[in-house]
């Protein structure tokens, strides 16, 4: 049985300042989360802008959901021509029959 995958890893590592705006990103999050070890996480990142710009991140969601369901409506049609493909003995796009 398939098992999904409920963990994003990427919320664990660490953010690197390679740009301006994450420079000023993680020293704002690190003042606010003040870890142990010095290291911003992306989920620290994620929590400072969820409780102080959730705007932003309900942009982002939204755009992800809408666009996640327009690509299950797109492969749901997708299926159903090669399903009736299939059922009609017509050959897949790949040329092999059935």
């Amino acid at each position: 049985m398939n098992t999904i995958e409920t963990e994003n890893s990427t919320l664990t590592e660490t953010v690197e300042k390679v740009t301006p705006i994450k420079e000023w990103l993680v020293e704002y999050v690190g003042e606010k989360h003040s870890p142990e070890d010095g290291e911003v996480t992306v989920e620290m990142v994620v929590n400072t802008v969820a409780d102080e710009f959730p705007e932003f991140l309900m942009v982002v969601a939204e755009e992800n959901w809408i666009r996640g369901y327009h690509q299950a409506l797109t492969d749901v049609e997708d299926a159903q021509v090669a399903y009736d493909k299939a059922a009609q003995g017509a050959p897949q796009e790949d040329g092999s029959d059935n």
